[in-house]
């Protein structure tokens, strides 16, 4: 039986230009319980877990973003009362959860055959918290398993084109929320059994429901969305030199070029290492 219910027309207008919903059978799956969770905490290396209090605002800076002091097994153990958010990254190099990515995402190739790059994620938190407002560069699914959550995301256009440059030049992945543009957000319910395809850069943010929370993100890139990431850096680039770059997929000539010769630099780097 097939992992995720996915409505095929909705692929053929939306995919990765803006959010809609999906289905999934990952409801009561015994990877996702707290004790096999904790168990694959174990195995994770300290860098793939990332962790914090779950009380925060929107706007977060990164740098100032508040612990628990709690240990990585009491989190989830504690999960119902810690008031923490957990995400334990790269979970596919463990070959149970990488087959569970797998199958989920062999059922997405036909819309994207160049899909490359698969990763997982799976975020642990508190009734109540909240995941500040935020980018990624990947393509994802996000697939609730346990209790609840709202996730507002916006089109990728209420963002400037400085700010994206920005993530890609390597700043963190928080952005400052907009409070003017908060009605141009569009809420999705997830309750477990359902899930949301989020398109790359679009902006959003996460606010748990009144239980604990489990939640599957399956990612992956494709050249196109690595062709346009590097068109960000070298807009980037450009204008610290005080150049004004051309935006990213309006002159495809012209990222074209700018990704041909951003590419010949890196390999020029590589040679001279």
């Amino acid at each position: 039986m097939s992992l995720l219910d996915l409505d095929t027309s909705r692929f053929g207008t939306d995919f990765n230009v803006r959010p809609f919903s999906v289905r999934h059978r990952l409801v009561g799956h015994p990877a996702f319980t707290l004790e096999r969770l904790v168990e694959l905490a174990r195995r994770m290396p300290a860098e793939r877990v990332e962790y914090n209090a779950g009380d925060l605002p929107l706007t977060q800076d990164p740098a100032l973003t508040p612990r628990t002091g709690l240990s990585i097994e009491e989190t989830i153990r504690r999960i119902n009362d810690a008031k923490s958010w957990m995400v334990l990254k790269r979970v596919e190099t463990d070959a149970e959860y990488g087959r569970i990515l797998d199958e989920c995402l062999d059922q997405v190739v036909p819309y994207a055959p160049d899909m490359r790059g698969r990763q997982a994620f799976i975020f642990i938190s508190s009734p109540g918290s909240v995941t500040p407002y935020h980018i990624d560069h990947e393509y994802n699914f996000l697939l609730q398993v346990r209790g609840t959550k709202h996730m507002t995301i916006f089109d990728r256009d209420v963002l400037s084109e400085e700010a994206i440059e920005r993530f890609y030049r390597g700043e963190h992945r928080n952005l400052v929320f907009d409070e003017s543009r908060a009605a141009q957000g569009r809420t999705f319910e997830l309750a477990p059994g359902e899930g949301v395809h989020v398109p790359v850069n679009a902006p959003h943010y996460v606010k748990n429901g009144p239980e604990a929370s489990v939640s599957f993100s399956i990612t992956f890139r494709t050249p196109d969305g690595d062709r346009r990431s590097s068109v960000y850096r070298v807009n980037e680039r450009m204008r610290s030199l005080g150049i004004k770059p051309r935006p990213v997929g309006k002159t495809p000539l012209v990222d074209r070029a700018k990704y041909l010769g951003y590419a010949l630099y890196k390999r020029v780097q590589r040679l001279g290492r």
